[in-house]
């Protein structure tokens, strides 16, 4: 007989909607004691992890119940076998994933497949549209700064980390990406920091 393709399925893990409400099922929240505002959401979301904590929490796993990890201990890492069997499978998957598509859309080939240029492209996109890049005319620019900053930290390792191991061309790209990034995010500090001293106006326009 053949074997059954997998399904797919997708589990919604998050416990309030995107509207900020406790989701059924999550326990009901005391009336004392609300949910953090989106702003405090976000700064628990970027803040580093406690110290002393072991290398599972800082990767951001929860630690299993009953488990006691020492600080010199640290996730086994995969041997090559393994490594090499889980490229495999998840080749095949996204190749079954890359055919579900087509047919679900004909004449419309799937996503290209990642590169180095597509990879600071993708985050170079981000940060733009974090600091308000894409807005509709006569609206209102939506700015997350701190995500912004994320952004282009995370440009900053791959600059670090790459050294001496890129083409010209790639180099020059990422290089370009980054000045264009932090010139936008020093001229948003700027403004913030410019309307922050500014006195409030007091009384009625002549």
């Amino acid at each position: 007989m053949r074997d059954k393709e997998p399904q797919f399925t997708v589990t919604d893990r998050r416990k309030f909607t995107a509207e900020g409400e406790l989701r059924e099922g999550e326990g009901k929240a005391s009336e004392s004691s609300p949910p953090p505002p989106v702003t405090e959401r976000v700064k628990q979301a970027v803040s580093p992890p406690p110290s002393g904590k072991s290398d599972v929490l800082r990767a951001g796993l929860a630690e299993p119940e009953g488990v006691q990890l020492d600080e010199d201990e640290s996730v086994p890492e995969p041997t090559a076998e393994e490594s090499a069997q889980q490229r495999r499978e998840y080749q095949a998957s996204a190749h079954r994933l890359d055919d579900m598509v087509l047919k679900a859309n004909p004449g419309q080939p799937p996503g290209a497949a990642m590169n180095f240029d597509r990879l600071v492209q993708s985050l170079y996109m981000t940060a733009a549209v974090q600091m308000g890049a894409g807005t509709a005319p006569n609206e209102q620019p939506r700015i997350d700064i701190l995500g912004a900053r994320q952004s282009i930290d995370m440009l900053s390792v791959l600059d670090e980390k790459t050294k001496g191991n890129l083409t010209e061309q790639e180099k020059r790209l990422l290089q370009n990406a980054l000045f264009d990034l932090r010139m936008s995010f020093l001229e948003i500090t700027n403004a913030i920091a410019s309307s922050a001293q500014r006195p409030p106006q007091t009384g009625k326009p002549r």
